[in-house]
Parts: structure tokens; C-alpha cells; sequence
């Protein structure tokens, strides 16, 4: 039992030891950061205004591409029309060539 007391002290001053022998801690992040020059925020703004533009070319292609396919719906919906109007036709006409046909 004598021997654990005197390990726990020297286990400690160990400890502190090692602390005190590591590196200091970093400065703030805060600190670290640099004030962007007049440059980088130009860069930077040029970079964003790319990414705008690009996204309006986006959106215009969307919007082509919305009004091409509620066209071809209009065309499908009339061709539809159409071809049940002419099978109408077609029967009505086959109806009436039996009938003279008797």
C-alpha cells in the first residue's frame, strides 16, 4: 500500500512534465485569419457572378425546355383527337358499305 501512494506522485509530476514540454497552443482562429485584399474579394466576386449567370442559363433552359413539352403534350392531346375522329370515320364508313352491301 506504501508503494501506490509514492507511484501516484511520481505519476503526476510525470504528467506535468509532459505538459509542460509540448508545444504551445494555437493562436485563435480570429487572430489566424487574414484581412482579404481588395484582389481576392474582386476574385471572389467575379467567381460568384459566374455562378449566376450560369444558373440563369440553368433556369432559361428549364423554363426552353417546360414550354417545349407542354407543346408536345398539345400535339399528343391532338393527334389523339385526331385519331379517334378518323376511327369514328373509318367505322361509320365500314357500317354504312355492309349496309349497302346487304
Amino acid at each position: 500500500m506504501c508503494k501506490t501512494r509514492l507511484n501516484h506522485p511520481v505519476f503526476f509530476l510525470a504528467l506535468v512534465a509532459a505538459g509542460c514540454a509540448s508545444e504551445p497552443a494555437a493562436p485563435p482562429k480570429a487572430a489566424a485569419d487574414k484581412i482579404l485584399s481588395g484582389e481576392q474579394m474582386l476574385r471572389d466576386s467575379q467567381g460568384i457572378a459566374q455562378l449566376g449567370s450560369r444558373w440563369q442559363d440553368g433556369k432559361q433552359m428549364v423554363e426552353r425546355g417546360q414550354v417545349m413539352q407542354r407543346e408536345g403534350q398539345q400535339k399528343i392531346d391532338e393527334g389523339r383527337n385526331l385519331i379517334e375522329e378518323g376511327q369514328k370515320v373509318m367505322r361509320e364508313s365500314e357500317e354504312g358499305y355492309k349496309n349497302i352491301k346487304q
